[in-house]
């Protein structure tokens, strides 16, 4: 399973979540405590906002821990709202192309979890792809087809598009695919609000949760807590989807 980490506030450095914490992103990258694989080594991505509507995108094929780039672009890019994101592959190759996140306009998504059997339906799912959309199919993960069904499916409601996804891609894999249909925690931006949820067709939803610092006077989002030492991390609960936007959130159901 991967591990990601979003922000959303004060402009800070990227490295301020990806590289300087005592478990970083990176740190998570070799040695996570809360996913089924400890190694997050299929590559990783930085998706960030700043100047434009689209977001700024470095991805890469390398461990996050062994990427001097990742370090030097963390370092010296300070942002309002990014994502980070290391990979453990779930079957798909490693290549850039699906590393997460991923951007279409001024949106971007990133994902840890899976869509059961997805290899045996992969046609089936890139299909529902709207036909507008289906350009920005570069990769082979369920992940981006994940993204491309919610765009599809208009974000007036982002709430509302990711479930129609969920849904699509579940009911594809109860019929071709197998146990677990999905399992999904996922965030997502559109420059201004971060949303972030929390989903598992089963029991065993992947972790995430959420900080606010007075000191940063923003939001950290993450698959698991920054430091081993902080105990006011809240555990979104499976279920959930939060949006967050200036200081304030706003926890909602979320049952596709």
């Amino acid at each position: 399973m991967c591990r990601w980490a979003a922000y959303l506030g004060k402009p800070i450095f990227i490295e301020d979540v990806v590289s300087t914490p005592g478990h970083s992103l990176i740190v998570q990258s070799q040695d996570a405590d809360e996913a089924k694989t400890a190694i997050n080594a299929d590559g990783f991505g930085v998706a960030w906002y700043d100047h434009r509507a689209e977001p700024g995108l470095f991805r890469d094929v390398y461990p996050a821990w062994s990427d001097p780039n990742l370090r030097a672009l963390a370092r010296q890019v300070r942002s309002g709202l990014f994502l980070a994101h290391v990979r453990a592959s779930t079957g798909t190759a490693t290549s850039r192309n699906n590393c997460h996140p991923f951007a279409v306009g001024k949106w971007s998504f990133m994902h840890n979890g899976q869509v059961g059997g997805f290899d045996r339906f992969r046609k089936q799912a890139d299909m529902l792809v709207p036909d507008d959309l289906y350009a920005n199919r570069m990769g082979a993960t369920d992940s981006e087809v994940l993204f491309l069904l919610m765009l599809g499916a208009g974000m007036g409601d982002p709430a509302a598009a990711l479930g129609h996804a969920v849904r699509q891609l579940s009911d594809l894999s109860r019929t071709r695919g197998e146990a677990p249909h999905m399992r999904l925690s996922a965030a997502f931006s559109d420059g201004e609000t971060l949303w972030a949820a929390r989903y598992s067709s089963d029991c065993i939803a992947p972790t995430l949760y959420y900080r606010w610092s007075d000191t940063r006077a923003g939001w950290a989002v993450v698959s698991e807590p920054l430091e081993n030492d902080e105990g006011d991390w809240t555990a979104l609960q499976p279920g959930q989807i939060a949006r967050f936007h200036g200081d304030q959130i706003e926890v909602m159901a979320f049952q596709p």
